[in-house]
C-alpha cells in the first residue's frame, strides 16, 4: 500500500466511517475502529459485511482485520492514518482532534470526513495542526470515489492523496478552505434551484429529479461543468461559448430562485418525494442506488481499461 499506510484507526463508525472501513479492508489494510455509541460494533460489522460483497464485484478482494475497541486510546494505538468520522459539531471535533493530537506519533496523519466545518476551526486546538486534514467523502465512500482534500502542509496533503488513490480514490485538492468545500456547495446551488422550481410549482418532485438523472446528471458522470460546455461551444470550445452564449447564461442566473424551506415547502417536498418512491423503503433505495452505482464504476472502469 502506497506510503506504507497498512494500518488505520476509523474513529466514529456510523455510515461514513463504516463505508470508509469497508474500503481499507478491501484494500487489505487492518482497521481499528472506534465508536462510543451502544451497539457500534455489531452495526459496524453488518455494514461491513455487506459492503466488502460489493467491493468484491469490483474487484477489491483485500482481507484487512478488523478490530473494534470503544477506548480510543487502544484504536490509536501503532496507526499509520487516522480517519475521523465523528458528529457534524463544530466543537465536538475539536475536542476529539485535541485529543487525539495527544495521543498520536507526530508523523501520523489525522484525516477528517467534515462536510461542511471548516478546518482551521476544528484544528484550533491541536498542537500539532498541520498533520491534521480534511478528507471529505461523498455517501458511500467505498463506491462513490471522489475525496475533498484541505490542509495546510503540502507534504502532509500530498501523502494523504497518494494514499487515497491507492485505494481506488478519485482525491482533489482545495486551494483555501470554504465552507462546504466544493462538491457540497454545488449540489447546494443545484437543490436550491430544485427546491424554488417545487416552491413555485414549475414541476413535481419526481420530474424535478427525472431531468437531472436524465439529462445533465448523465454528462455529469463522465464529465464536469466546465469541460461539458467546452463541448456546448462546438469547435470553438469553451471560448466560443463564453463569448457568444455566455450572455444567456447571466440571464438565467439572474432569474434563479432563493427559496426558504418554510412548512408549505417542505410539505410540497416531503409529499412529492414520497409519491417518487412508490413505496420502496430507505433500504429498498439505498440497494438500488449501490447497485446502479456499481454498475456504473464497472462500466467505467472496463472502458478505460480497453482503451489503456
Amino acid at each position: 500500500m502506497e506510503q506504507g499506510f497498512k494500518r488505520v484507526a476509523v474513529v466514529g463508525c456510523g455510515l461514513m466511517g463504516a463505508s470508509w472501513a469497508s474500503l481499507f479492508l478491501a484494500h487489505g489494510i487492518d482497521v481499528q475502529a472506534h465508536d462510543p455509541a451502544s451497539n457500534s460494533e455489531d452495526r459496524l460489522r453488518h455494514f461491513v459485511g455487506h459492503a466488502l460483497a460489493q467491493l468484491r464485484e469490483l474487484g477489491q478482494t483485500g482481507q484487512g482485520q478488523l478490530r473494534f475497541t470503544p477506548d480510543l486510546s487502544q484504536a490509536l494505538e501503532n496507526v499509520d492514518f487516522v480517519q475521523e468520522n465523528a458528529p457534524e459539531k463544530e466543537e465536538l471535533k475539536r475536542q476529539l482532534l485535541a485529543q487525539m493530537d495527544g495521543l498520536l506519533p507526530k508523523p501520523v496523519i489525522v484525516a477528517s470526513s467534515t462536510s461542511a466545518l471548516e478546518r482551521s476551526k476544528i484544528v484550533a486546538d491541536c498542537t500539532h495542526p498541520s498533520r491534521f486534514i480534511i478528507a471529505h467523502p461523498f455517501n458511500p465512500p467505498h463506491l462513490v470515489p471522489l475525496v475533498e482534500i484541505v490542509g495546510e502542509n503540502e507534504e502532509v496533503v500530498s501523502r494523504a492523496r497518494a494514499f487515497y488513490e491507492a485505494l481506488g480514490q478519485k482525491p482533489v485538492v482545495l486551494k483555501r478552505e470554504m465552507p462546504g468545500h466544493i462538491a457540497n456547495r454545488l449540489s447546494s446551488a443545484l437543490y436550491r434551484e430544485a427546491v424554488y422550481l417545487v416552491a413555485e410549482g414549475v414541476a413535481s418532485v419526481a420530474d424535478i429529479d427525472a431531468a437531472v438523472c436524465n439529462g445533465p446528471g448523465l454528462r455529469w458522470a463522465i464529465m464536469g461543468p466546465h469541460m461539458t460546455y467546452h463541448l456546448g461551444g462546438g469547435q470553438g470550445g469553451i471560448e466560443h461559448y463564453l463569448k457568444h452564449l455566455g450572455p444567456s447564461q447571466e440571464r438565467r442566473w439572474a432569474s434563479l430562485g432563493n427559496p426558504t424551506l418554510g412548512p408549505d415547502v417542505q410539505r410540497k417536498i416531503v409529499e412529492g418525494v414520497v409519491e417518487e418512491a412508490e413505496g420502496r423503503s430507505i433500504t429498498d433505495l439505498e440497494q438500488e442506488r449501490d447497485r446502479l452505482l456499481i454498475g456504473i464504476l464497472r462500466l467505467r472502469n472496463q472502458i478505460r481499461d480497453d482503451a489503456g
